[in-house]
């Protein structure tokens, strides 16, 4: 190794991946085709996953659908038929269930073929502060919104790597970034699943498999009904999401490669803010963004994301 050497390329590189990312602000870049790839979403009965689906639907794929929910994946079926797709395949898989993810995978593996876009976004939220949650419900919210990660890329993951080809996506959320108040089991998964995304990233990096592509996704809260009560402070700023335009802007991600996806575009202000604050300011921006109140009107309800 020579030092020298490496700290030039280091500075020269740095250069120009700071110029591209300048020039992709004034120049988008060019969408790949994904025509012919097998595209899975978990969590696609309702909302943010059926509204992926439907956006899918027109691009010449194959939609394979996971949910709880048998009607909710019916529902959706017939949406994204009207859409234009005649490929769609249905399966009730409960994603919490490391046995019966890999089993229902082995059956889309063995009757569709080999997935090569997986969206993970299947979750749930307690909405209870930690001490009162239920011990069961922390498990489970655990289970869906971080292992079910585990279990669905050790199930599709290798078809990619052996093919170099495939795209991993995670449906995370803020909350995975920055603690909120009532909400630590539900942050607890969401932390989790973004540091697993980024780890196997850099898995796939250093096996050089560069074909398979990440992104990793962070919404602020969205209106799915999942968090049924909440409001934002300060919605010009911080805005409860319209969950289409979330699911336009996840299919512009996912075409384009994009790695991270932060809405809204704010929260990439105050991720970098968070990082580089005192502590105690840091929680004073908290505070004036409602973070301390953000689920006082929750309705108690376990909702499931999808």
């Amino acid at each position: 190794m020579n030092f020298l050497l490496e700290t030039l390329q280091l500075i020269v590189m740095s250069m120009y991946y700071n110029i591209e990312a300048f020039v992709r602000l004034f120049i988008p870049f060019k969408k790949k085709n994904i025509t012919g790839e097998i595209v899975l979403i978990t969590g696609a009965g309702s909302g943010i996953g059926r509204l992926m689906a439907e956006r899918f639907a027109p691009l010449g794929v194959s939609l394979v659908l996971w949910d709880v929910n048998q009607e909710g994946m019916k529902e959706t079926a017939r949406l994204v038929k009207e859409k234009g797709t005649t490929r769609v395949h249905c399966y009730l898989c409960d994603c919490g269930d490391k046995a019966k993810v890999y089993r229902v995978a082995d059956q889309v593996k063995r009757e569709v073929g080999d997935v090569s876009i997986l969206i993970n976004n299947a979750g749930i939220v307690t909405g209870k502060n930690f001490m009162d949650a239920p011990d069961s419900l922390i498990e489970k919210t655990l289970e869906v919104n971080t292992m079910a990660h585990f279990w669905t890329y050790k199930a599709f993951l290798p078809a990619m790597t052996a093919n170099n080809h495939g795209h991993l996506v995670s449906v995370a959320s803020t909350a995975g970034m920055i603690g909120v108040n009532g909400l630590a089991d539900y942050c607890a998964s969401k932390f989790a699943a973004i540091g697993f995304a980024e780890s196997v990233a850099l898995d796939l990096l250093a096996a050089g498999k560069d074909g398979v592509k990440t992104t990793i996704v962070c919404p602020h809260f969205m209106n799915t009904g999942m968090f049924d009560g909440c409001s934002s402070k300060w919605p010009l700023l911080v805005p409860v999401l319209d969950p289409d335009y979330v699911a336009k802007k996840i299919i512009e991600a996912i075409l384009t490669d994009q790695v991270y996806l932060l809405l809204p575009k704010s929260m990439y202000i105050l991720m970098g803010m968070k990082k580089i604050l005192p502590f105690k300011t840091g929680n004073l921006l908290g505070m004036y963004l409602g973070a301390l109140n953000f689920m006082d009107a929750f309705k108690g309800r376990v909702k499931k994301e999808a």
